[in-house]
């Protein structure tokens, strides 16, 4: 099954793993082993909560990088997802803070991954990291000669901690230009912030606008909310949501985890507003 009918079809509940900090990072605690002991407690709880497939990501690395993230951090992030695919049979994304699509890509591809997710695909995002610049052609052909089309490309739309750059650009047209132009698998959309809920109005007018695209809420998603966003995307990524006091640094409470699935689970088909 490809990553378009596994996300439309399935409804899957993605789970975030934020890493704590990888070696060199202004807060790296000097131990890989406990990067990995609450990066492995994490995914447990999301499989025993019944979550789909989990998303890594270098969270603990901030600041990041604007463009490229050392070598180190590649080696460190590809001995941590090895050994998650061993702790947990569930599918498995990577995201490489803050938009290196080629270092997520490379270890999607050697470490079992399923999927990436990349911040900025298309156009140029003012963050704050600095002005960053998609780059689809690079991305798509890179996939393609590490001869992984199976790997799914989920793209932001005006991803959190940004803006777009240049004249009033509509959110519809960007997502249509990340599907058709970029040819993005996924369109992520997310608030304006980590732990923030994207805007229901936006939501539902992308979704209104590309009835078959799969549009996953990225950022905000929790028990109180769910039942809003079922109806409208066909996938959530959630984190901050399921975490102990809803705090990011926190790990996941399988108790907020199971009740969140519960109510994603239920019989909510998606429709259109």
């Amino acid at each position: 099954m490809n990553i378009q009918d596994w996300l439309t079809q399935a409804r899957p509940v993605i789970g975030m793993i934020h890493l704590l900090a990888l070696p060199g990072a202004p807060k790296w605690q000097g131990s890989l082993e406990q990067v990995l002991d609450r990066a492995c407690a994490d995914a447990k709880t999301y499989a025993a909560a019944g979550f789909d497939a989990i998303l890594v990501e270098n969270f603990g690395d901030l600041p990041f990088s604007s463009t490229v993230v050392e070598p180190h951090i590649v080696a460190a992030m590809a001995w941590i997802l090895t050994n998650l695919r061993r702790e947990v049979a569930m599918p498995m994304g990577v995201n490489v803070l803050r938009n290196d699509w080629r270092a997520a890509l490379a270890l999607a591809a050697t470490c079992g991954g399923s999927f990436i997710r990349v911040n900025v695909h298309c156009g140029v995002t003012v963050t704050d990291q600095g002005i960053i610049t998609g780059n689809a052609h690079d991305c798509l052909r890179y996939r393609s000669s590490l001869e992984a089309s199976h790997l799914g490309i989920l793209a932001d739309v005006w991803v959190k901690h940004g803006r777009p750059l240049g004249h009033a650009v509509d959110i519809v047209e960007s997502a249509h230009e990340l599907l058709y132009r970029g040819l993005a698998d996924g369109l992520i959309v997310t608030g304006r912030s980590t732990g923030d809920a994207p805007r229901v109005d936006e939501v539902a007018r992308l979704r209104q606008a590309l009835p078959d695209a799969a549009i996953i809420a990225g950022s905000g998603v929790h028990e109180g909310n769910a039942g809003t966003f079922a109806p409208l995307v066909d996938a959530v990524i959630v984190g901050t949501g399921v975490k102990h006091q809803q705090l990011t640094a926190n790990p996941v409470s399988q108790a907020r985890a199971e009740r969140l699935v519960g109510l994603w689970k239920q019989d909510q088909p998606r429709n259109l507003p």
